[in-house]
This record gives C-alpha cells, sequence and structure tokens, in this order.
C-alpha cells in the first residue's frame, strides 16, 4: 500500500532514454502474454517505485526491431533522483535493455507528440559469411548489388511524398494506426500518408567483423514498416529488379503492392528522436 506522504507529493513527468536489444520482444507496445520493452519497464517501475505507470514511448517498434535512443516519459510520485533511479532499473531490467539517461522534464512532455524528428538506421551484412555474434544485427545479402544504384535511389525519397505505397497492410491495424504509424501527432484529422524526408542516404562503413551497408533516414514520422519497406524496394534496384525511374511511378501508385518486399525487423535501428531545444 502506498505511503499516504508519497500520494501528496506532485507527480513529475520522468524522460527516459533507452537502448535495447529487440530480437527476444515482441515489439515496443504492451502485449498480453507476450513480452515487450513497454512492459518490461513498467514492471521494472513497479519494483522500484512503488507505482506502475505505462511509459509512453516515442514509437511502436516492431518485433525484432532495436533501438539505441529510444525515448520514454511517463509520470512519478515518488521522490527519487535521477542518478538512482537510473541505477536501479539497469539493475531491474534484463540485460537486453539499458536506461541511458533519465531527468525529470516539464509536465507538458511526451515522447511521442513532443517529437519533432526521427532518425533510423538499416544494417546490411555485405560478407560471404555473417559472423553469428552479428547475425541478430543485420540483414546478410551476399549477391552482388549496384551500389550506384542505392546513393541514386534513396534521394529519390527526399523532401515530401505520399508513402502509402510503402506502409504496412497489417489486418491488425485500425486505419488509423495504419496512417499514423509512428508519427508525433496521431490527431485523426491528420491522417495523411504524406511524410516529409530530410536524409536518405546509404553509407558504406568497414569493421573487424567484415563490411556494412548502412541506410540512414530522418523525417518528421514514419508510417508502419515505412523504412523497412523503402529498404526492401531500394535492395530491388540494386538489384536490377527495377529501375530507379520506377520509384516515383511506385509512390504515385499509392498500393503497397508497387513496391518491392519488406527487409526483414532485425537490420532496423531506431538511432535517435530529437525535440525542442527546451522541454
Amino acid at each position: 500500500m502506498a505511503d499516504p506522504a508519497q500520494i501528496a507529493l506532485a507527480a513529475r513527468t520522468w524522460k527516459l532514454t533507452l537502448s535495447y536489444d529487440g530480437t527476444d520482444f515482441h515489439g515496443w507496445q504492451v502485449q498480453p502474454g507476450k513480452p515487450t520493452v513497454q512492459g518490461e519497464l513498467q514492471d521494472a517501475l513497479g519494483r522500484v517505485t512503488g507505482e506502475s505507470p505505462l511509459p509512453q514511448g516515442s514509437g511502436r517498434t516492431d518485433a525484432g526491431v532495436h533501438a539505441l535512443a529510444q525515448v520514454a516519459s511517463f509520470a512519478l510520485r515518488a521522490p527519487i533522483p535521477a542518478e538512482n533511479l537510473q541505477r536501479a532499473l539497469n539493475r531491474t531490467l534484463p540485460p537486453s535493455i539499458r536506461i541511458t539517461a533519465a531527468q525529470t522534464v516539464r509536465s507538458t512532455f511526451h515522447a511521442r507528440h513532443s517529437a519533432r524528428a526521427k532518425t533510423y538506421e538499416y544494417r546490411i551484412f555485405r560478407g560471404e559469411v555473417c559472423p553469428p555474434f552479428l547475425a541478430r544485427y543485420v540483414y546478410a545479402c551476399p549477391w552482388p548489388l549496384n551500389l550506384d544504384a542505392l546513393t541514386d535511389s534513396a534521394h529519390v525519397f527526399l523532401g515530401e511524398h505520399d508513402f502509402q505505397s510503402f506502409a504496412a497492410r497489417d489486418p491488425d491495424l485500425t486505419a488509423r494506426e495504419l496512417a499514423c504509424g509512428d508519427d508525433p501527432d496521431p490527431d485523426p484529422a491528420l491522417r495523411s500518408t504524406v511524410r516529409h524526408i530530410s536524409l536518405s542516404e546509404w553509407e558504406q562503413r568497414s569493421s573487424d567483423a567484415g563490411d556494412l551497408l548502412v541506410y540512414r533516414v530522418r523525417g518528421s514520422g514514419f508510417l508502419h514498416h515505412m523504412v523497412r519497406n523503402l529498404v526492401g524496394t531500394m535492395l530491388d534496384t540494386a538489384r536490377d529488379h527495377l529501375r530507379v525511374e520506377d520509384l516515383l511511378g511506385i509512390l504515385a501508385a499509392r498500393s503497397r503492392s508497387a513496391a518491392g518486399p519488406t527487409a526483414p525487423a532485425r537490420g532496423l535501428f531506431l538511432h535517435s528522436v530529437e525535440y525542442e531545444d527546451r522541454y
């Protein structure tokens, strides 16, 4: 039973930044009987503070998708210092979830509604044999790829476009959820599938484990499975299954069947979430 003195305290709004390996989770959002990142965080908050707010994430990463810097917000009455909360949560959470920062913020802050932009990365392994310790975090593509076509295809998506052709057709999603995706504003009046992309580029990275191709995309919001569908379609251009010129027609078609396959979840990372400087 909660301490009456604690109940009398005003609730404070918290902002957590967390990193997680999404391999063993059924995505961010709580699902009955299934392990999720949101559920694990809520349980840990309950054990540490005696309160169990449902943390609101900046977006709902899918099953198998990872995060380098997911953001969550919630309110707590417990008068716990930020460093103590971070330390206690990291002792309580499974090792695949780490809190990298904790702070109190203004009461109007909301991890999803206050977000101004998000950046995602998709990682592709280019070697013949993908090391087992890397396989959970990359899509292994040993076949020949036209890297110039990849670069050119990424540039097509810059600016404002209707991305309906790259939105998932999940029968379990409502029309509102499909349109909102992880967009920071779920207002039903803004169910548009138009999004603005300010960064869309591929880069090559070398490491001891082998060469990687990394796609980085920044936008004001993303539709469900949008990044993975973009990657799958761009890989089709790199394998000469599509021409780069075909991409504008795919955008104009506004039909998921016009675009390419969905790239596997394991290569996708939520890289960062941007907010106003003051919150």
